[in-house]
């Protein structure tokens, strides 16, 4: 999305036309600073402010003494988490340096598919939000949609193949490079590596939920995922050219040599971005372990 600095946001509201030219303009030069990385569109501003509002709302209208008080401060805490990333990955900074680096792109990239979805699933925001809808929509949301997203949940496989899709398919370079060149198809692909994020955490949150069998699935799944991140991560760090020509002039003008800065994108993809799936799959393997041992049957002792 392209940089816009606070004397352009400020015109945005005076004049859309105005708004528009600069908006053109600040695709030429990358953000001069911090305070000027900014990526601020109505596609994103909108829904993520009418979201946040409406889990607030929700929280205020929700019951006052919820069963468990550490969860309703821990889903506090993991939504706010949640928010935080979302916020750091498409309004600022990332979004506007990913134009020019391609370890900030792949950094946000890696928040939006592995970070902020398990946040987000363990915020549980949308009972949340539907605290603050009249009775009668959130009753008819839940008939509309509870099923199929039951039914999605419940699809792991489905939803690895659009996981490890989703990576492969946008770090292409010409997906890459058409996702630079137009608005449209940049939100279209963020909000693929959300949906894909949200699609896989979901399916392996409903496995954990079902307390059957599925454990060894739902961590071949997590070990397949980093397999796959961490060969991706690896081409990035030991390739000897670069491998997105539309870095090669972009990279220095934020004073990175292309061949590095994509080393570093490699480095992202390879280490930090494996955490999330490492610790779930550890987790996993702990509670299949602790599983195991409760249907261990007991030792009849005979006199």
């Amino acid at each position: 999305m392209r940089a816009v600095s606070w004397p352009v946001l400020l015109a945005a509201f005076g004049s859309g036309h105005e708004a528009t030219a600069h908006s053109a303009e600040g695709h030429v030069h990358p953000p001069a600073g911090l305070e000027d990385a900014w990526s601020l569109s109505p596609w994103l501003l909108v829904p993520m402010a009418a979201f946040v509002l409406l889990w607030l709302l929700g929280r205020w209208r929700g019951p006052r003494r919820p069963s468990g008080a550490g969860t309703r401060l821990g889903g506090d805490l993991a939504f706010a988490a949640a928010v935080a990333t979302l916020f750091a990955a498409t309004l600022w900074p990332l979004d506007a340096y990913g134009e020019w680096s391609l370890a900030a792109h792949m950094g946000q990239h890696m928040l939006l598919l592995a970070l902020a979805p398990p946040l987000l699933l363990a915020a549980r925001p949308l009972a949340t939000v539907a605290q603050a809808l009249p009775a009668h929509v959130a009753q008819r949301l839940t008939a509309t949609l509870g099923r199929p997203l039951e039914a999605a949940a419940r699809a792991l496989p489905a939803a690895t193949a659009a996981h490890l899709g989703v990576m492969l398919v946008w770090h292409a370079p010409l997906a890459l490079r058409a996702a630079l060149a137009s608005d449209p198809v940049h939100w279209a692909m963020h909000a693929s590596f959300l949906l894909a994020g949200l699609w896989f955490w979901a399916a392996v949150a409903h496995i954990v939920r079902a307390r059957g069998s599925g454990l060894a699935g739902a961590l071949a799944a997590l070990v397949t995922v980093m397999m796959v991140m961490g060969l991706m991560g690896g081409v990035f760090v030991f390739a000897n050219r670069v491998l997105y020509p539309v870095y090669v002039d972009r990279a220095p003008q934020l004073g990175l040599d292309p061949l590095w800065d994509q080393a570093l994108a490699g480095l992202i993809m390879w280490v930090p971005a494996c955490l999330p799936y490492l610790v779930g799959a550890l987790w996993l393997a702990a509670l299949g372990i602790r599983r195991t041992g409760r249907r261990r049957p007991r030792r009849i002792v005979l006199p």
